[in-house]
């Protein structure tokens, strides 16, 4: 579950803090419980970044829809 603060974040704020965790627990010398947090913590970063990129994605997909509808009436009208 995602906290409020993270749902604010920006894909790119999320996606900046993923990258600093990753390479913090890339680096290790944290403890077992100083991994975990950082793990736990990633995977609710990704979870931000996924529901961004989701979200963009089905922006484009109905704008493409749309374009294709446009499209499609046009040249119906023109024939």
């Amino acid at each position: 579950m995602t906290s409020k603060v993270d749902e604010a974040l920006g894909y790119e704020q999320a996606r900046d803090e993923l990258i600093e965790v990753v390479r913090r627990l890339e680096a290790g010398g944290t403890t077992l419980e100083e991994s975990l947090a950082l793990w736990e913590r990633g995977e609710e970063l990704a979870k931000v970044c996924r529901r961004w990129l989701e979200g963009a994605r089905k922006r484009l997909d109905a704008a493409l829809a749309e374009e294709g509808e446009e499209g499609e009436g046009g040249s119906a009208g023109s024939a």
